[in-house]
């Protein structure tokens, strides 16, 4: 398969298996405590990849220890931690669009960090989405807005952590298995930390909790990050983060149909701009990006 179509089918795939899972996420929380089910659902991951290293023969030395360690508590131990808090918080299908907010900030970190151009008409969708943002956290509405900030800081981190990769990729001796494996394993520390000192709730251990939990060890932890360290790896950090836009339409969809959730006016206007905004600039980031043009080789 052409390179090209690897990537598309990596970026489905992850879309897919990220997408359907903060209905999984939400459902597990009634089982578990979000501290315990994140960081069983971790460190359960880094082991299926430690497993499949040692099988496969690959070597389990890390390298680039600081920057994995960085991804580990930015991408890893932050961001996935405020997730969860936020759904405990909040709805499924709002958390999951203000999570993928994070192209936003990966343009800015990547411009920030990599010096990533970023074209005038680019500014234009971030605005929109910077707009929706503002409608959706409904300022003039005195409430309590601890998920949406927990989801929004959630894809900032997970936008630092993406850009941490791309440096890390500069170095000729990184492999994206050990790194996603160790990275896993670092942001697993401070989550245990974290399940240990937090008080939770007993686990009430169901056939649900057990399926949502063998999910998110081997599919969304294990096999999701490869995909996502992977297009991270090939595709420029903008572009890679523009990929990923169906995720947060397949989290509300799915939320809708499962949970029952209906998002109020306001709520469904905010999530339709930031949708919009990243839909827009997806077609500008993909349109003056090489790796799309027929005439252009990925290697």
């Amino acid at each position: 398969m052409p390179e090209r179509w690897r990537l598309f089918s990596a970026l489905a795939l992850l879309c897919i298996i990220w997408g359907y899972n903060w209905v999984v996420m939400k459902k597990a929380l009634l089982y578990m405590g979000p501290f315990d089910f994140n960081a069983t659902r971790i460190f359960l991951g880094a082991v299926v990849l430690f497993v499949y290293m040692l099988f496969k023969g690959i070597s389990l030395k890390p390298r680039q220890v600081i920057l994995t360690i960085l991804v580990g508590l930015f991408q890893t131990a932050v961001s996935t931690g405020f997730i969860l808090w936020a759904l405990v918080e909040g709805g499924a299908g709002k958390t999951a669009v203000l999570v993928y907010t994070l192209p936003f900030w990966i343009l800015i970190f990547a411009r920030l960090i990599l010096s990533e151009k970023i074209n005038g008409i680019n500014w234009i969708p971030v605005v929109i989405g910077f707009i929706g943002l503002a409608v959706l956290f409904e300022p003039w509405s005195p409430r309590n807005v601890i998920s949406e900030l927990l989801a929004v800081v959630a894809g900032m981190f997970w936008a630092l952590g993406a850009v941490i990769i791309k440096v890390a990729q500069r170095e000729p001796d990184v492999d994206i298995i050990p790194l996603t494996a160790w990275q896993l394993l670092y942001g697993s520390v401070p989550l245990i930390m974290a399940a240990i000192l937090i008080p939770s709730r007993p686990i009430n251990w169901t056939p649900y909790l057990l399926g949502a939990l063998a999910y998110n060890t081997v599919i969304v932890c294990a096999i999701a990050f490869l995909l996502w360290t992977y297009t991270i790896q090939k595709l420029p950090a903008g572009i890679a983060g523009m990929g990923i836009l169906a995720v947060p339409v397949i989290g509300v969809g799915t939320s809708i149909y499962e949970l029952g959730e209906r998002p109020d006016i306001w709520e469904a206007g905010g999530m339709i701009l930031i949708i919009s905004a990243l839909a827009l600039l997806t077609y500008f980031r993909n349109h003056e990006s090489k790796w799309l043009n027929p005439q252009t080789n990925l290697k």
